[in-house]
């Protein structure tokens, strides 16, 4: 019988071989073998496989003293296996390799350092477990993995270290958490040719986003240096996002650039000693995005490909999580390493799962700090801030329900993260440690807040909150809050097209998997508010103002971007396009800008541009922008944005909305401009909507009609542009009701002439989720469509299903 390899190359192995060199170690081989006819690179290297750990182990009598030490470990006690841990790993430590395998490691050590031209190349030392990276559990960074290694002694050190961390304390408390039996968990160490990505740039890649679980994107996290600082989450990293579904149809969809603060970079050391450093990222560095559109785009397909691939290997859905590496020396992208992700591709898709904060007057409420959100999740318990791991020297250190404060985790963190309530941390972005395992563990986590541990303080009691957006926000003292679960096969099926209201992009992907038939309103207001953060004429004329403090705001904001157009046009699209991913193929109907001349006024260099109105609500907005000289030129660059989400990104599903149109022939001249900025009606099936919200545009809708693709009705202002009061007032707020026989005559009305023209007509707002008898009113006059805010689907589908069956039984409310 042949005995098992203890030394193979990594080209000779499969995800076959799993026993034999561990998850993934056969990952990289499988690669190699089958995915480099598709041009994925993935660095050659060799595997001390289990076999060779195995006769390490007995040829130092190992197994039955450390199964004695394990054994005796108290899981309640944290100390107790810190203390144990430490033994067992200075135990394998203290051990010597049989002969015969010491040998056969450094031999073949010069053979891969000879196919590259050196005596002695640089190499990564990883372990690979044999129950990690499988469908069930994810065994990632439980396991050491050391960098930029050199030299046969320095090889001997790594992989006896690489062994001894098959017994961390996270790795010990992870498999006892899952039940893995310590001892049938073998290890193998690979032993990779480096890629230079400490002169390039490195960071980790998943087919899935790791934080919603929607399918169709790629989301990578990056910056300049070794892959370390983004995966410990030492730096918040820039952030990409690619649309999968367009960029195989051979667009360039990348609907997000975010930059991150990469103050930090690991790089080589100069000493033999120290194998990596920590310095400080050069300036220009720090305000460029790590890697180039064409690089992001070739990073996501090859991302698509390997989840493809295993898909079919493992004949079900498998996102990926990947880590990748640029080379500073030769400019090419690599794949270092891929595994299965294993919490979101584990999830039920039709329970939604709600969390709202019970919160008080508004001014009752102190925001303490912010971050980014981990999960959708409220908890709430008393800070624990933690410095280092030293602090464990009390068994009750850290108490179950703490909210552990901290600067950054690493997998050592593991046994006190699974005690916390809430993670909070001052470094690290959305796969970071701390994210990755607060998502598995289902704890909300606030990360990136900058300074945590400085603001908050030990015992204060807080409530964490995840489930406001993408923002994670931290509240002093204990909120209620309320927990709901739906399952979203219980809904009955309605006839009217029921569309969602999403304005914040950041919660695009977190709504995609609710019922819906698209966007029937995402306002552009929000992106310019919240992601441009600036006025656009300010943006394009700040340098002739004179004023060095707007001059400095915008030059930070627009760090990483060619000009400050590009800035606006870029940002803008990126906040479009991942609504419109997130809803595609159905219609996504974004509506211009429609910001009051005093709401523009409030946005940074504001000032210079906006005029003062004493009823700014009737005053210059909407249309009468557009067309006007003085701010034409913004309207362009709302065009160009969109142009750029339909032709560049795929995304032909977005529909353009004209708000506040008062005459048909300020409706013209609207379209005029926006042929002229790249944008025409029925070119690449662009439709154009009417915000239908003024009685003209009902008065006139015959005539608006032949100008349009459809209407939708703004009940809001034409309620009290009907009624003539002021919606703001509280004088005359109970006047206010979009079902006065007056609103909904006029919308009967508008109902009648798109039915005559043949166009759809549709509604946005409150009133069909509020009212049954204002959406029965809906249903009756045949409207197409009913568009409201994402909290209120489930009351609306049933409102709406009650108003259907109430029709068809010929009743009334």
């Amino acid at each position: 019988m042949e005995h098992p390899k203890t030394i193979t190359w990594l080209s000779e192995v499969g995800i076959t071989d799993l026993k034999l060199v561990g998850g993934k170690n056969a990952s990289l081989g499988e690669m190699i073998r089958n995915l480099g006819a598709l041009g994925i690179r993935v660095p050659e290297g060799y595997v001390v496989t289990v076999e060779g750990y195995r006769q390490f182990c007995a040829f130092n009598q190992l197994e039955q003293r450390i199964r004695d030490l394990v054994n005796s470990i108290d899981h309640e006690s944290v100390e107790s296996l810190r203390r144990v841990g430490q033994q067992v790993r200075q135990l394998i430590r203290n051990s010597k390799f049989p002969p015969a395998l010491s040998k056969e490691i450094t031999e073949t050590y010069r053979e891969l350092s000879g196919r590259y031209g050196q005596d002695a190349t640089d190499v990564a030392v990883r372990s690979s477990a044999t129950a990690e990276d499988l469908p069930e559990a994810s065994f990632a960074g439980q396991q050491e993995t050391y960098l930029n290694v050199r030299g046969p002694a320095a090889l001997m050190d790594a992989v006896r270290n690489c062994f001894a961390s098959l017994f961390t304390d996270r790795a010990i408390s992870y498999r006892q958490r899952f039940q893995f039996d310590h001892f049938q968990v073998g290890l193998s160490v690979c032993i990779q040719k480096m890629v230079r990505s400490d002169l390039g740039s490195a960071g980790v890649a998943f087919s899935i986003d790791p934080e919603t679980g929607f399918e169709n994107a790629v989301v990578i996290n990056g910056a300049f240096g070794l892959g370390e600082m983004v995966v410990q989450g030492a730096i918040s990293p820039d952030e990409f996002i690619v649309f999968k579904t367009t960029l195989g149809e051979g667009y360039r969809p990348i609907i997000e650039k975010k930059l991150g603060r990469k103050d930090q970079k690991m790089v080589y050391g100069d000493d033999p000693d120290e194998r990596v450093k920590v310095i400080s990222t050069e300036k220009s560095a720090r305000t460029s995005f790590c890697l180039t559109e064409d690089s992001i785009l070739e990073l996501a397909r090859w991302v698509t490909a390997i989840e493809s691939y295993y898909e079919k290997l493992y004949n079900r859905f498998c996102p990926m999580d990947v880590e990748w590496a640029t080379d500073g020396l030769n400019g090419q992208l690599y794949i270092v390493q891929a595994r299965p992700e294993t919490v979101q591709s584990r999830k039920k898709k039709h329970t939604l799962i709600e969390y709202r904060l019970d919160k008080p007057a508004a001014d009752a409420v102190k925001v303490i700090c912010k971050g980014i959100a981990v999960g959708d999740k409220v908890a709430a318990g008393k800070v624990n801030i933690f410095y280092s791991l030293d602090q464990r020297v009390e068994g009750d250190a850290f108490r179950e329900g703490d909210v552990l404060v901290t600067d950054m985790t690493d997998p050592d963190w593991e046994p006190i993260m699974k005690k916390a309530s809430a993670i909070i941390t001052n470094k690290g972005g959305r796969t970071c440690h701390a994210a990755i395992v607060a998502r598995e563990m289902g704890v909300p986590a606030i990360v990136g807040c900058g300074n945590a541990t400085d603001i908050l303080t030990a015992g204060q009691l807080i409530t964490a909150s995840c489930a406001e957006g993408e923002e994670g926000i931290v509240y002093e003292g204990i909120i209620p809050f309320t927990q709901t679960e739906t399952d979203l096969n219980s809904l009955p099926e309605i006839q009217t097209q029921l569309m969602l209201n999403v304005g914040s992009p950041s919660l695009a992907f977190q709504f995609a998997h609710l019922p819906h038939k698209g966007i029937g309103l995402a306002r552009e207001e929000f992106i310019i508010n919240n992601y441009i953060k600036v006025h656009p004429l300010a943006l394009l004329q700040h340098r002739q103002l004179s004023d060095k403090a707007l001059s400095d705001t915008i030059q930070e904001l627009t760090a990483g971007f060619a000009s400050e157009r590009d800035y606006f046009i870029q940002k803008l699209s990126y906040g479009i396009g991942r609504i419109a991913a997130a809803f595609h193929p159905y219609p996504v109907i974004v509506r211009f800008s429609d910001f009051k001349s005093n709401e523009y006024y409030n946005l940074p260099g504001g000032k210079y541009f906006e005029p003062h109105e004493e009823n700014p609500m009737i005053g210059w907005r909407g249309a009468s922008r557009y067309y006007s000289e003085a701010f034409r030129e913004a309207f362009g660059m709302e065009c160009e944005a969109i142009s750029k989400v339909r032709s560049e990104m795929g995304l032909y599903n977005v529909v353009v909305m004209i708000p506040f149109c008062r005459t048909v022939e300020e409706l013209l001249e609207v379209k005029a401009v926006m042929k002229h900025y790249g944008l025409e009606q029925g070119r690449d099936g662009l439709e154009v909507y009417l915000m239908a919200e003024l009685p003209s545009n009902i008065l006139m809708a015959r005539e608006f009609a032949q100008h349009v693709d459809g209407f939708s009705i703004g009940s809001n202002d034409l309620t009290q542009l009907t009624l003539g009061l002021d919606r703001d007032s509280s004088l005359v707020a109970h006047l206010y009701d979009e079902r006065n026989d007056a609103v909904l005559r006029l919308i009967a009305m508008l109902i009648d002439a798109a039915k005559e023209a043949d166009i759809k007509v549709g509604i946005c707002g409150q009133g069909p989720s509020d009212h049954p008898d204002f959406a029965q009113f809906l249903v009756e006059r045949g409207i197409d469509s009913i568009s409201v805010t994402p909290d209120s689907v489930i009351k609306t589908v049933k409102a709406i299903y009650a108003a259907e069956k109430r029709v068809l039984a010929g009743t009334t409310v």
